[in-house]
């Protein structure tokens, strides 16, 4: 597998826990000392407060997890035009 590949399946990888922290943020009342729920939040914090300090304030919705899906989506697209050209 060459190094494009990985970094996409990493970029896939990502985008599903983003995603279940996205679905668990349905759940207010979700017990965030549980340990799968504090990994996924340890793992996309990291990327989702810098754009959340860089956008709006617009109250009580969070485009965060919307801007972080369109960066791995342009990414993702990137390497495939890569590894198309090679």
């Amino acid at each position: 597998m060459s190094i494009v590949g990985i970094l996409y399946t990493l970029l896939q990888i990502y985008s599903f826990i983003l995603l279940a922290r996205v679905l668990l943020s349905w759940f207010p009342n979700i017990d965030r000392s549980n340990q799968i729920v504090q990994f996924l939040y340890d793992v996309t914090e990291p990327v989702l407060k810098p754009i959340r300090d860089m956008l709006p304030q617009n109250g009580m919705m969070d485009f965060s997890p919307l801007i972080a899906f369109l960066i791995i989506t342009v990414l993702t697209r990137l390497l495939t035009s890569i590894s198309i050209g090679m």
